[in-house]
């Protein structure tokens, strides 16, 4: 770690002594051990070849799937190939942030394309850049609508646990409390919000869909949320939202999301993006970057940076925000794949991810066991199914078949089902899990 730091091991001591550990390694401890690569030895005096190829022979020991019907926050979407074709030109793989707009215009315009998009598909007023994923977006959200006389935040029980978890660590380090709203039958339970909700609450965070899969009534848990006099925090999914009703339609404040879906391969887990948008009302509190349209001296069109707060970086003891990274490069790759697949493609992917996902469930439910856990509630791409044998036995014979299959949960197992899951595929997870099933 410190051979990349410009640091003496004195300064390295100092930082860690600040920050109340012991060591680099006790940075790392909720960081599960089996998961940890305590050291890569690749001895010395190799040659750059020498060093590729056992690299190489290391990759290639990662496995990749053929078949894969595992969601939870990461999704395996078709990307069109010009997606890659575009992102990947020189001039826009580039980490610097566009301060200067004279020299910087084709990246403004990236990013100003990408917000545009994001405000269609959400159907809010205005629209963000450069936050790193959909927990970051939510935890940032959350952080936007606190002030002196609200500050107490809600969450749905029924959001990924990750967001929930990303929420709590940021509220925690600005002394908020946070609360989470139980739930019911797979669904957030609404009576139970109404319950919670007090006059100093600042706002409430509603998944849709949920991470069981599960539509939520989200325009209810709008009404009820402003009522109280909070605000409402939709963390939405980019490709079902081109086929529900948008977060604005909802009543929602702002909207949230994780971007992965919009062209980004799960690549092991990043990067990804979080999208953020919200009303008029709010996006002077947006955090990131925001790019705006005007003139210049000779009356064309240009973009610029525009209401980004300079206490990001210059007194972040004192900022909502410290949002700074530059993630240009995933907002146009998102920009990009929306423009590719336009509004009816987007629809039209919604649609199959949804029909194939309720003929995986049709089909496991032939089996005895395989029973929704949820009957009574409506599914986007997700649902999960009680199973009559040990789900770790069921997933691990469709391993030894090249199938990555569900998430083990609470209640059973948590399956997606996107637009690249053949009838082939599905025919072919249900043979093995009945196979399973009686054996």
């Amino acid at each position: 770690m410190g051979s990349y730091i410009p640091s003496t091991g004195a300064q390295r001591e100092e930082m860690l002594r600040a920050v109340g550990v012991p060591s680099f390694e006790a940075l790392y401890a909720d960081v599960p051990q089996e998961i940890r690569f305590p050291e890569l030895k690749m001895g010395t005096g190799r040659s750059e070849l020498e060093v590729a190829a056992e690299l190489r022979a290391m990759a290639a020991k990662n496995h990749v799937f053929s078949s894969i019907f595992r969601g939870a926050g990461a999704y395996d979407h078709y990307i069109p190939s010009i997606v890659k074709r575009v992102t990947a030109k020189e001039e826009f793989v580039t980490a610097y942030t566009p301060y200067q707009a004279e020299i910087s215009q084709g990246i403004l315009q990236s990013i100003f394309e990408y917000q545009t998009m994001i405000c269609e598909l959400t159907g809010m007023d205005a629209a963000n850049a450069s936050v790193y994923d959909g927990a970051t977006a939510a935890a940032e959200a959350a952080a936007m609508c606190r002030d002196r006389r609200h500050s107490r935040v809600l969450v749905s029980a029924a959001a990924h646990p990750a967001v929930r978890s990303t929420v709590r660590t940021y509220c925690e380090g600005a002394g908020v409390e946070v609360a989470e709203v139980p739930v019911r039958d797979g669904r957030t339970d609404l009576e139970a919000l109404q319950g919670l909700l007090a006059a100093g609450d600042a706002c409430f965070y509603l998944q849709q869909p949920n991470f069981y899969g599960v539509l939520e009534d989200a325009a209810a848990f709008g009404a009820a949320v402003h009522a109280a006099g909070a605000k409402f925090i939709m963390g939405v999914d980019p490709i079902a939202a081109a086929a529900l009703a948008t977060p604005a339609e909802c009543g929602a404040d702002i909207a949230v999301g994780e971007g992965q879906p919009l062209g980004m391969p799960l690549s092991f887990g990043g990067p990804y993006l979080g999208f953020m948008a919200c009303t008029h009302e709010l996006f002077r509190k947006l955090p990131g970057r925001i790019v705006g349209e005007t003139t210049d001296s000779r009356g064309e069109r240009c973009f610029v940076l525009t209401l980004q707060a300079r206490e990001q970086h210059i007194r972040r003891e004192k900022a909502s925000s410290n949002i700074c990274s530059n993630e240009a490069l995933c907002a146009m790759t998102a920009a990009v794949y929306m423009a590719a697949m336009g509004p009816q493609g987007m629809a039209q992917a919604a649609q199959l991810c949804t029909s194939k996902a309720h003929y995986l469930a049709s089909r496991l439910g032939e089996t005895p066991g395989f029973e929704l856990a949820y009957p009574k509630a409506e599914f986007f791409h997700e649902f999960v199914t009680r199973t009559p044998v040990e789900p770790q036995r069921l997933l691990k014979a469709l391993e030894e078949q090249d199938i990555l299959g569900g998430l083990p949960v609470e209640d059973g197992i948590l399956w997606c089902v996107t637009e690249k899951n053949t009838k082939e595929q599905i025919d072919r997870l249900v043979e093995i899990a009945q196979e399973v099933a009686r054996a």
